[in-house]
This record gives C-alpha cells, structure tokens and sequence, in this order.
C-alpha cells in the first residue's frame, strides 16, 4: 500500500514573480525575469515577449566563486 499525505511540508512555496511570457499564444515559453537578457526574444519562437507575473517556487542565485590561482613554488 502507498501512503498518501496532505501535508503542507512537501508543497514549495509560491512567490509572486516577475516574468517574461511570449506574446504568440500558440507558444508557451516564459523566463524569470532575473535570467532575461534586455531586449527578450522568445527563446523557442524568437517572437517578442511581454512582462507578466507568475506565481512560482522562489529559488536561490548562487553566486559563482571565482576559480582559484595555483600556488606558486616561489
């Protein structure tokens, strides 16, 4: 038997988001607005795209660490 909960801890918590959404209504691409370049083009249709707002799970940017030097021997 499978066990089915209904518990709140396995739902991601939805953030209110600014998006970029194709402005074609046959395509259905969309981007965060903080990974669109400026100057969007749909990535699937190369159409325009508009400004929206979407509810979705938050996520977290990692910043890159820069790679490090190698010692030197001097």
């Amino acid at each position: 038997m499978y066990e089915v909960t209904t518990s709140d801890e396995t739902k991601p918590v939805l953030k209110l988001t600014k998006i970029w959404k194709c402005r074609n209504a046959d395509c259905k691409a969309w981007v965060r607005e903080e990974f669109a370049v400026e100057q969007q083009a749909c990535p699937i249709c190369k159409g325009p795209m508009l400004r929206s707002m979407r509810h979705l799970p938050a996520v977290q940017n990692k910043i890159k660490s820069q790679p490090r030097k190698p010692k030197s021997d001097f």
